[in-house]
């Protein structure tokens, strides 16, 4: 089989299938242009075929492919991560905005490491920590700060049992993506959310109960002046404003996404 035959018969989007095939053969998108008529080994066939199925069953294409692009660069997911999304680049613009000089910040719940790895990257000046509860996804998360070059401190636990950085010195930013999809929700059970962890999506309660731990916690460990931000669904902004206000955070507001929807709620420890 060569590729061109693959790419004019399979059932799969046409930007996907040249995904797969350039993964299998390491071609580029000019090569698999100027190269459509090699023919593939056995092998090639053989895994091709594979992950083919693997998409048309639903499987995301970051775990096929085993990276996803973020703010740029090349990040590793597993199945024990969430799939970065480019909604969740506009807190990495919002914590490299209010991160000062030589600051310090916390990312709690981090996944991949996407938006640690990110701001250490893009702030080399800053002093980094993330924390995830689980294992699995945080040496994930240590891999890609490995792979890309970023200074970030890890730790392992649940949001502020984690031990990262010394929290003698406060933070200047807290930040999250944490789980905030409604239990029972029925996205839950669509596209590429049915493969990625249940706990990384959802609360399991109202989609609210861990931003109320952000922000009860956050006081203590946050400097005067600093920072707590966390990415939130679309239709929750106006709740997550009321739960910083009610654990006396300041100066709250919410920034939309480039579709205008709620995404990321600020709060300023007083």
């Amino acid at each position: 089989m060569n590729i061109k035959t693959f790419l004019e018969n399979t059932a799969l989007p046409k930007l996907e299938a040249r995904m797969l095939v350039q993964e299998i053969t390491g071609y580029t998108r000019a090569q698999l242009i100027t190269r459509d008529e090699a023919c593939l080994s056995e092998s090639q066939s053989s895994r091709l075929r594979g992950l083919e199925a693997r998409r048309l069953a639903g499987e995301p294409m970051a775990y096929i492919l085993g990276w996803r692009e973020f703010y740029g660069r090349r990040f590793k997911v597993t199945p024990a991560t969430l799939i970065p999304r480019p909604e969740t680049e506009h807190l990495v613009e919002a914590a490299s905005a209010k991160l000062p000089q030589g600051g310090a910040v916390w990312d709690l719940g981090t996944g991949s490491g996407a938006i640690a790895v990110t701001v250490a990257l893009e702030r080399p000046d800053a002093q980094v920590c993330a924390s995830d509860i689980s294992r699995e996804a945080l040496a994930v998360a240590q891999e890609n700060a490995r792979l890309l070059g970023a200074q970030v401190a890890f730790g392992c636990g649940s949001w502020f049992e984690a031990q990262c950085l010394s929290e003698k010195i406060g933070f200047d930013l807290i930040v999250s993506n944490p789980p905030y999809i409604e239990a029972g929700d029925a996205h839950l059970g669509e596209g590429d959310l049915r493969f990625e962890p249940q706990t990384a999506l959802t609360d399991f309660s109202d989609g609210l109960s861990c931003i109320r731990i952000l922000a009860e916690g956050a006081g203590a460990r946050l400097k005067p002046q600093g920072w707590l931000m966390v990415e939130h669904g679309y239709d929750q902004g106006a709740a997550a404003r009321r739960i910083f206000e009610q654990n006396g955070l300041a100066q709250v507001h919410t920034l939309q996404d480039l579709a205008g929807l709620d995404r990321i709620t600020l709060g300023r420890k007083a």
